[in-house]
């Protein structure tokens, strides 16, 4: 396929990525199709690696002039801004409707009310908490690369939900993949995911950089199993859950080795 040609086929799946997950403007208006839309989630890890990117040069220029901790925080909430707290919010449901003993109907509804809950504000708390802390004693130089592998490889552990998961809701954030999403879309993730991990190969030794990968499994699958087990499948906040998780996951898998 020519330069054109991939443009003309897969932009509007990007921009719609990048739409959906951010709250970026853009200088144009997205042609939304439905052939556009199940085509953006192939390029959730491409919109995380912008993600990344940008909180990377954010915390690159904040700590020439602050300490690392203070960094890092500008840093967090930069990341908030642009994405509009979208997958945190995911999360923080996910705690309220998963966190007590209720029935599967009961949770649908505690995640879909737009009120946050104990579970949500603990969860969220510790979660952004141990982020900031984990991400502040990392070496200044690698926390930019870091960031961009963590924000482009949680969002592909979301890409492998919708692969092998069943959508429980009738109509959501998610409902237009419902019925899940091809093998390209997969592939195009994890080529995505290994190009932006990459350049960590160059500023973290190579056991650090693996226990990364293998955090992020770990919190993939220590959500995942926690949301199957009680809906028997996923729902639009347990993707943010999983990509949340899974960031946490890496970020600590890489500071196994790395400190």
């Amino acid at each position: 396929m020519d330069l054109r040609g991939f443009a003309r086929s897969e932009v509007p799946g990007f921009l719609v990525a990048v739409q959906f997950l951010t709250r970026l403007p853009l200088p144009f208006e997205v042609d939304y199709t439905p052939e556009a839309a199940r085509a953006s989630p192939r390029w959730y890890p491409a919109a995380g690696v912008l993600i990344g990117l940008i909180t990377g040069v954010i915390y690159w220029g904040a700590v020439l002039v602050f300490p690392p901790l203070i960094a890092v925080l500008v840093s967090v909430a930069a990341g908030l801004i642009v994405t509009g707290g979208l997958h945190e919010d995911g999360f923080a449901d996910a705690c309220d409707g998963l966190g007590g003993v209720r029935p599967r109907e009961r949770v649908l509804e505690i995640m879909r009310d737009s009120r946050i809950g104990t579970y949500g504000v603990l969860g969220l708390g510790l979660m952004l908490a141990t982020k900031v802390a984990a991400v502040s004693v990392l070496p200044a130089v690698a926390v930019p690369f870091v960031l961009i592998a963590g924000h482009a490889a949680s969002r592909a552990a979301m890409l492998w939900v919708m692969a092998s998961s069943d959508y429980v809701r009738g109509s959501g954030a998610a409902s237009a993949v419902a019925g899940g999403i091809d093998q390209r879309a997969v592939q195009t993730g994890l080529v995505t995911t290994a190009l932006a991990c990459l350049p960590l190969l160059f500023v973290l030794p190579f056991l650090s950089v693996v226990m990364g990968l293998a955090g992020l499994a770990a919190g993939h699958y220590a959500m995942r199993h926690r949301f199957e087990r009680r809906l028997g499948g996923y729902t639009g906040d347990c993707l943010g859950a999983v990509q949340q998780c899974s960031e946490l996951g890496f970020l600590l898998g890489v500071l196994s080795f790395a400190a």
